[in-house]
């Protein structure tokens, strides 16, 4: 049987009693205890622990997709279409949809959600007047937003938290962010910043490659710095969550964000590697490893070497061919590199990206940029390109960014909620 999306969504349909009975049942079962005794809460588990007191006399929209879960992995908009104390009355789909039923670049358009009855708008590639008209035909009154971030500029989320916010200030909308991890840690802000002149929904704001924040702090950073007219906006934040900490210390179970973005292993190197989007190289789309896995046909051992011979903090670099069975080389055996973390506190993404770019220059004659320089709308300007090219080695190109890396950051310094 060929099965549609329209047939996956309505699948839902059939375990929606049993959905509800759950989530009627009581609140989910208390969470384990983290590090040193502490017990991670996500903005929404605070939310619902309120007794969703900022959402009360209000009809309530909420921006989420399939990350958007309780720890024992009921999705919120099923926990709260059937929780009395909420009128939630319209659901928004980012990229890849609110059930997550697309791949990227595309999305599940409007339609009433099977399990819920709840309509279900579509805010991909919609920003400004369009989107909040989409908000006011909703008639909601307050815009929840509650979505799992890799914490890296180009991962569309974050954008559509602007966007949103945007929106919902042109249509008189309070906005109320639900925060949860940054899985590859709150530590610091790394690599280029964006300029203005190359903003694009992967980057619409100067924010630096790899940002170091959760999303509640992201949208305090857009309501105080970028958004001409403010949105009214409240955060609930997490308790239990420190800066330092990995994904893995959350206790939370792990939804991909996107269909290539399976393990928290990927998100930790993606703000780095997916810079190969840039170039004719595979970024490991159609593989199981998804930006840990790197090449192009005509691709040795020699590329790996090279990228060791950089001496990168925390990470190897391993000789790997692969067929990918989809996207670049659909079908064609690859040789390459895997990137292997040995040490997470060591390891700079954005740093070990740059010397890979550097590097597969160097020991590979069919290297090119694709060809619409996809990699300065990545970087955020010319920079990283026009240098690798002119032969800088990848100190050079960190260097190049460091002062206004060093602006930003004292900039994100006064956003910042946890410790």
């Amino acid at each position: 049987m060929t099965l549609s999306r329209r047939n996956l969504l309505a699948t839902t349909a059939a375990v929606a009693a049993g959905t509800t009975a759950a989530a009627s049942a009581g609140p989910a079962h208390a969470a384990p205890a983290g590090h040193g005794g502490r017990r991670l809460r996500t903005g929404f588990e605070r939310l619902a622990e309120d007794g969703y007191a900022p959402l009360d006399g209000q009809k309530v929209g909420i921006v989420t997709n399939p990350t958007g879960i309780t720890r024992d992995v009921r999705h919120i908009v099923d926990v709260m279409h059937a929780d009395g104390r909420v009128n939630l009355t319209a659901v928004f789909g980012p990229e890849h949809g609110f059930r997550g039923t697309a791949q990227a670049g595309g999305s599940e358009g409007r339609y009433d959600d099977p399990a819920t009855g709840l309509p279900v708008y579509d805010t991909y590639l919609k920003s400004g007047q369009p989107l909040a008209d989409v908000f006011t035909a909703s008639g909601v009154d307050t815009v929840v937003f509650d979505i799992q971030d890799v914490g890296a500029r180009f991962y569309t989320y974050i954008w559509t938290l602007f966007d949103c916010m945007e929106a919902a200030s042109l249509a008189g909308k309070r906005f109320v962010v639900l925060d949860r991890p940054n899985p590859v840690t709150g530590r610091a802000a790394l690599g280029p910043v964006l300029h203005k002149e190359f903003a694009t929904f992967v980057g619409r704001e100067p924010i630096a490659q790899a940002h170091g924040m959760t999303v509640a702090e992201l949208a305090l950073l857009f309501n105080g710095e970028f958004l001409t007219s403010p949105v009214p906006l409240e955060t609930v934040t997490m308790t239990g969550w420190k800066r330092s900490e990995f994904y893995d210390a959350s206790g939370l179970p792990w939804v991909p964000p996107s269909p290539n973005m399976p393990t928290p292993e990927c998100a930790l190197v993606y703000s780095g590697t997916c810079l190969f989007e840039g170039t004719n190289l595979s970024e490991g789309r159609g593989t199981t490893r998804p930006f840990e896995l790197l090449g192009a046909e005509g691709i040795d051992g020699g590329w790996a070497a090279a990228a060791n011979d950089v001496g990168l903090p925390g990470v190897r670099l391993r000789e790997a061919y692969f067929a990918p069975t989809f996207s670049k080389f659909q079908g064609k055996t690859v040789g390459g590199v895997q990137l292997h973390v040995h040490d997470r506190a060591a390891f700079d993404p954005v740093r070990t990206g740059i010397a890979l770019l550097v590097t597969a220059k160097r020991t590979w004659d069919g290297f090119a940029w694709r060809s619409d320089n996809w990699i300065d709308k990545l970087t955020g300007s010319t920079r990283v390109r026009t240098m690798i090219d002119a032969g800088a080695d990848t100190d050079e190109v960190v260097d190049g960014w460091e002062r206004e890396l060093a602006a930003f950051r004292r900039t994100r310094r006064q956003y910042l909620l946890y410790h």
